[in-house]
C-alpha cells in the first residue's frame, strides 16, 4: 500500500489522509513525508478545513484545544473522541464551580457592606494622578457651557494657557 501511494502522490500530486473531524464539523488531515518528483524530501504536514471556511466568520475557540494542540505538534497522536468528551465535561464542571465562587464572594461582600465592615463602593471618580498638584480638586473647564438657545458666536474666549 506504501508503494501505490507514493505513485499515486508523485502522479497526482499531494494526497492527504484523514485523521478525524471535531464536534464542530472541523476536518484534520495529515499529509505524510514524501519524495518530491526531484527527489527531494517535503516533511509531513498537519492541516485543518474548517467548517467555516470564510475568515471574516472565524471565532475564537472555533479548534478544539485539543486538536490545536495536535495541529501545532504539541502532541504526537490526534485526540481520541473519549479525550474530547472527557476534557468537555471537565471545562463545563470548572464553569460551574466558577459561577458558585462568584455568587459566594458577592454574597460575602454585600454582608460585610451590611455590617460595615467594608466602606461601600462610590461611584465618584478623581480625575488625574494622585501625584499631581490639582489632584481630587475641582478644574474650572475651558469648554462653553451654555446651552443652544443662549450661545451667541464669538462670545466664548479660550483662557488664558499656563
Amino acid at each position: 500500500m506504501n508503494r501505490v501511494a507514493g505513485v499515486l502522490r508523485r502522479t497526482f500530486g499531494i494526497v492527504r489522509e484523514h485523521v478525524g473531524t471535531d464536534h464542530l464539523g472541523n476536518k484534520y488531515y495529515v499529509i505524510p513525508e514524501q519524495k518530491t518528483w526531484t527527489g527531494r524530501m517535503v516533511r509531513a504536514k498537519r492541516l485543518v478545513v474548517a467548517a467555516n471556511p470564510t475568515e471574516y466568520e472565524y471565532m475564537e475557540g472555533g479548534i478544539p484545544s485539543e486538536w490545536d494542540a495536535w495541529i501545532r505538534g504539541r502532541r504526537k497522536e490526534p485526540p481520541s473522541i473519549e479525550e474530547l468528551l472527557e476534557n468537555e465535561s471537565d471545562r463545563e464542571q470548572m464553569k460551574v464551580k466558577a459561577r458558585e465562587v462568584e455568587e459566594r464572594d458577592l454574597a460575602l461582600q454585600a454582608k460585610e457592606y451590611e455590617e460595615g465592615l467594608v466602606a461601600t463602593p462610590s461611584n465618584t471618580v478623581a480625575k488625574g494622578h494622585a501625584a499631581a498638584t490639582g489632584y481630587g480638586k475641582e478644574q474650572i473647564s475651558e469648554k462653553p457651557t451654555s446651552t443652544a438657545n443662549t450661545f451667541q458666536p464669538g462670545s466664548w474666549m479660550p483662557g488664558d494657557k499656563k
